[in-house]
């Protein structure tokens, strides 16, 4: 079944290559978030309640407000 599948040297450079960008990604992530100051943490969580939206439907599309002929 794999005699047929050819595998070449390139083809597991580029395979530990796009794991070592895609690992090393991560880890600056889990870094920078380990590194964050306490203000800095509670300025995030609390970030998607900061600003006030408004309630679904209270503002009507201006395209339903006109008459079409």
């Amino acid at each position: 079944m794999f005699r047929r599948l050819i595998l070449e040297d390139s083809a597991a450079l580029y395979t530990i290559t796009a794991f070592i960008t895609a690992a090393s990604i991560y880890v600056s992530f889990a870094w920078q978030a380990l590194r964050m100051k306490r203000p800095q943490i509670e300025h995030f969580e609390n970030l998607p309640f900061d600003t006030a939206t408004p309630a679904a439907g209270a503002a009507e599309r201006p395209d339903q407000t006109r008459d079409h002929v």
